[in-house]
């Protein structure tokens, strides 16, 4: 806690998580693969992101996690249940990690 008051107390980490989230859905809506699972903003969450593989990409999901994992992206995999990704941006993330998400989505659209 005293960490986290020295980074600007609680005000100062939602600014940051907001923007850190704020970042990845624009990732994902500017997509031609990738979709948000949540659609309305006001739903969608600051801290684990959802996102799938539009269908006509779906067959590619698997390739990316393997993708991912070759760019040190780990746990990116949805729950069994639902499928796709899920990108938790807790606290101790820093904005970096988000950026080399983004980028590997970048990269990983390019090719395909």
């Amino acid at each position: 806690l005293r960490h986290y008051k020295e980074l600007g107390g609680v005000a100062a980490l939602e600014k940051r998580d907001l923007e850190k989230a704020a970042k990845l859905y624009d990732a994902i809506d500017g997509s031609r693969i990738f979709v948000g699972t949540v659609t309305d903003v006001a739903d969608r969450s600051i801290m684990n992101v959802c996102f799938v593989m539009r269908p006509e990409y779906k067959e590619l999901e698997k390739s990316f996690v393997d993708f991912a994992a070759t760019k040190g992206i780990v746990g990116i995999k949805g729950h069994r249940s639902v499928g796709g990704f899920r990108a938790s941006l807790y606290n101790a993330l820093p904005m970096e990690s988000v950026d080399v998400l983004i980028n590997a989505m970048d990269e990983f659209q390019a090719k395909h």
